[in-house]
């Protein structure tokens, strides 16, 4: 039993660790491109106003640490477009689990996982992914984030365009403005409300409970003991 004990123990230290390591990863490298590549705008302090993209009701130009007059505030837009995104997708994701979508086949032939074998967890469909796996995840996400893959590098400091507008030729554009602006600030409200989401997610498990249905999902039971 002890010896299971410190086998499961030790699994979890690790997880623990290598999503640690994605955060920072996500943190640091994922938007800092190369001192070569930055735009000529980002010396310029960036100033908002009311009516700009993302400053909405009912905080406005909020900025308590006084951070616009000192930092480069397209870099964090172009953070705050890009983690909203990530945010959006992981949150549909934790209702795809949740709902017990999966695709078929192996997750990992090489240690009989399949996909179907993942728990529904945040933190228990961490833990089942091989070190493997993340090592893959890592690489390939530093390899994109750094222009060493199969296209070329668009993200921070690349192009001199708008924040979040990666999306090149093929993505859809909108020549009214009063459209493009509603689109925009929708994007950013629906970016800012999955962070948040996602966080109350991690929360309810580490309280416990289910990350979706905290008080015992839709038929009002009582989460667990």
């Amino acid at each position: 039993a002890t010896s299971a004990e410190d086998f499961f123990s030790l699994r979890h230290l690790e997880t623990m660790l290598s999503t640690v390591a994605l955060a920072v990863l996500d943190s640091v490298q994922a938007f800092s491109a190369p001192a070569m590549r930055a735009p000529a705008r980002s010396s310029a302090v960036t100033m908002f106003s009311e009516g700009d993209i993302g400053v909405l009701p009912p905080l406005g130009v909020y900025d308590p640490l006084g951070l616009i007059e000192t930092r480069n505030m397209y870099r964090y837009e172009c953070m705050e477009v890009k983690h909203g995104r990530a945010a959006m997708l992981g949150f549909l994701h934790i209702i795809l689990i949740q709902a017990g979508a999966r695709f078929p086949g192996y997750l990992s032939p090489t240690a009989g996982l399949k996909f179907a074998d993942v728990p529904s967890g945040c933190f228990a469909s961490l833990e089942a992914l091989p070190t493997a796996g993340w090592l893959q995840i890592m690489l390939t996400t530093c390899m994109m984030e750094t222009g060493y893959f199969i296209f070329e590098y668009q993200g921070y400091g690349a192009l001199d365009k708008e924040p979040g507008d990666i999306g090149g030729e093929g993505w859809i554009r909108y020549d009214d403005a009063s459209t493009k602006t509603f689109k925009l600030n929708v994007e950013r409200q629906n970016g800012r409300a999955a962070m948040l989401g996602v966080t109350g997610c991690l929360v309810h498990e580490l309280l416990g409970v289910n990350a979706l249905y905290p008080t015992g999902g839709p038929g009002g039971a009582a989460p667990p003991a």
